[in-house]
């Protein structure tokens, strides 16, 4: 099994012949997914997705695929291909095309849908093109067929790509459930017959590959939903991914049969439920789904609010109600069900919100303490049996953290194929398909850049660790004058502080430090006012680490006069 070096350069020219893979996210992380596939100097994109910051990024609000290896190749790119509408697969694409509008976006209807009505919000107008399971199209010189893969969101697609380096696989998100809400399996004869003709690379989805066995059927949560729903004597909130249509279809079945009315809360849940349903893959009763401001007409034993934060995200609905800074106040006998799984990362967030939430007396149900939820990625066993379908001769795991593309590696090993033929990459390495055989070209760069409001790329690593700094250990802002010829202190020092726990009057005692190394600077002729700034920092840094153990930011202004 081959893996990325740090010592990887800038990747030659691609091969006669040959086609490139260059994944931009979502190798190492859950999120952001992006993958560039190059042949004959066109390129064609499957998905462009964001990533959901974690504690240590605050402030952020997204993060994206760094486009900077083909920002200036967007005129070659034929089309962006998005394999289902989740966020981590389509969110980054506004972003992208704020930078080249025209690029076609290819997609089934539902997936178009979604990030069309996301675009709208960006005032642009996309070029789609629908295609469903079974179609094949040609885009430049790549000719892809869609096949049919279940997951936890309707119409999701796998798409192969034939080129004259041969054929490459790309799973999307996929599990192999066997009953699924809608009747729409995954492919597996679409697959066989792919593998019949030769899956030179094939890139799979890895959530899931340390998860022995098979996923759980879908349909086994409805009657777990059942039993807390007839069990609720006041409202039910329900909380969940805003895409995850059939998790909602059990919701609103369940809300029916025991006489409770729906509302959504949250922007993203009302547009997606409102597609869904105007589309046809949501069927809710007529009268069922009510205004959220009609709630407080209805009894509480009839009331099912469905919202976002299931992640903990602190600005979803559900967050804002654990810290009673929501519209929907949490009552004692309220029922909350977090009906997702935990994404990596967000654990402590999630937890955070459960206790919230039953510290205001709530009965929260959630993964833990009951089986309302079942993932949307083949686990192991479901792997395995995908391997021995498709035979590729090449594996490429794809969409996951390193431990879940090292086990997805070793699965694809046990089915027979070729370690030497298993490529563990990472974002921005490149994988070039030469004469039947994958192998790691080099690096490209790729990033985070993140979204905080309006700015998109503004914020760098250096800002975000000045705000782990200011949240962790506050600040301390020095204010001295100083004579602008002799560099002597003519004002001053004066010292604030504000969150580093230590009381200002105590910093009466690095005055005279400050005061000294004032005097020794002017004394070896220093004026400079920077010089100055990074002798107080230095000094007023030391004595708080001295004598506290912090290390607060340290914002010294000098002004020479």
């Amino acid at each position: 099994m081959s893996h990325p070096h740090p010592e990887l350069g800038a990747p030659p020219s691609v091969p006669d012949g040959g086609l490139r893979v260059t994944p931009l996210g979502g190798l190492g992380e859950i999120g952001r997914n992006m993958t560039v596939f190059e042949y004959n100097g066109r390129l064609l994109i499957v998905d462009c997705g964001v990533l959901f910051p974690e504690e240590e990024q605050p402030g952020i609000d997204l993060i994206l695929p760094d486009f900077s290896s083909i920002r200036d190749r967007l005129d070659d790119i034929e089309a962006i291909v998005l394999t289902h509408g989740h966020e981590d697969h389509i969110g980054g694409v506004p972003y992208l095309l704020r930078e080249k509008k025209d690029i076609p976006l290819v997609g089934s209807k539902l997936t178009l849908a979604l990030i069309e009505a996301k675009l709208q919000e960006h005032r642009i107008r996309p070029y789609t093109l629908e295609v469903r399971e079974g179609q094949r199209e040609q885009f430049g010189p790549f000719d892809c067929e869609f096949v049919s893969v279940n997951h936890s969101i309707p119409d999701a697609l796998a798409v192969a790509i034939r080129t004259g380096a041969g054929m490459a696989v790309h799973t999307g998100d996929f599990k192999m459930d066997q009953l699924p809400l809608d009747g729409r399996l995954t492919d597996l004869r679409a697959f066989a017959r792919l593998g019949e003709e030769g899956i030179d690379l094939l890139l799979s989805d890895s959530t899931n590959a340390e998860v022995p066995g098979f996923v759980a059927p879908e349909r086994e949560i409805s009657g777990v939903l059942r039993q807390v729903f007839a069990a609720a004597d006041k409202r039910i909130i329900v909380a969940s991914f805003a895409s995850h249509v059939h998790r909602i279809q059990q919701i609103v079945d369940a809300a029916y049969e025991n006489g409770r009315r729906i509302a959504f809360v949250g922007r993203s849940m009302v547009r997606n439920m409102g597609i869904a349903r105007e589309l046809g893959y949501l069927k809710v009763p007529p009268g069922l789904v009510v205004d959220v401001k009609a709630l407080a007409d209805l009894p509480d034993e009839q009331v099912v609010l469905v919202c976002t934060g299931s992640q903990g995200e602190p600005m979803a609905a559900l967050s804002r109600m654990a810290n009673r800074d929501h519209q929907i106040r949490i009552t004692p006998g309220d029922t909350v069900i977090l009906a997702s799984s935990l994404i990596p990362g967000n654990e402590n967030a999630v937890y955070r919100v459960i206790n919230g939430l039953t510290r205001w007396g709530a009965h929260v149900v959630h993964k833990g303490n009951a089986k309302v939820h079942v993932s949307g990625h083949a686990s192991a066993g479901e792997l395995l049996y995908f391997y021995n379908i498709c035979r590729p001769k090449n594996l490429m795991p794809v969409h996951g953290e390193w431990r879940h593309l090292r086990a997805n590696a070793e699965l694809g090993a046990k089915t027979g194929v070729p370690p030497e033929n298993i490529v563990i990459a990472e974002d921005g390495v490149t994988v070039d398909l030469v004469d039947g055989r994958a192998r790691i070209s080099g690096k490209v760069r790729a990033g985070y850049v993140y979204v905080d409001g309006l700015s998109v790329g503004d914020v760098t690593e250096a800002n975000l660790k000045d705000r782990r700094i200011l949240g962790d250990e506050g600040i301390v802002s020095v204010f001295v004058v100083v004579d602008s010829s002799t560099g002597k202190v003519v004002n001053g020092p004066t010292v604030h502080s504000r969150g580093s726990g230590i009381d200002e009057a105590d910093f009466a005692a690095v005055v005279p430090k400050i005061e000294e190394a004032f005097a020794r600077s002017a004394q070896d002729g220093v004026v400079d006012p920077h010089q100055l700034q990074q002798l107080v920092r230095r000094t007023v840094g030391k004595w708080v680490s001295d004598t506290y153990r912090r290390r607060p930011m340290i914002m010294p202004v000098v002004v020479d006069v």
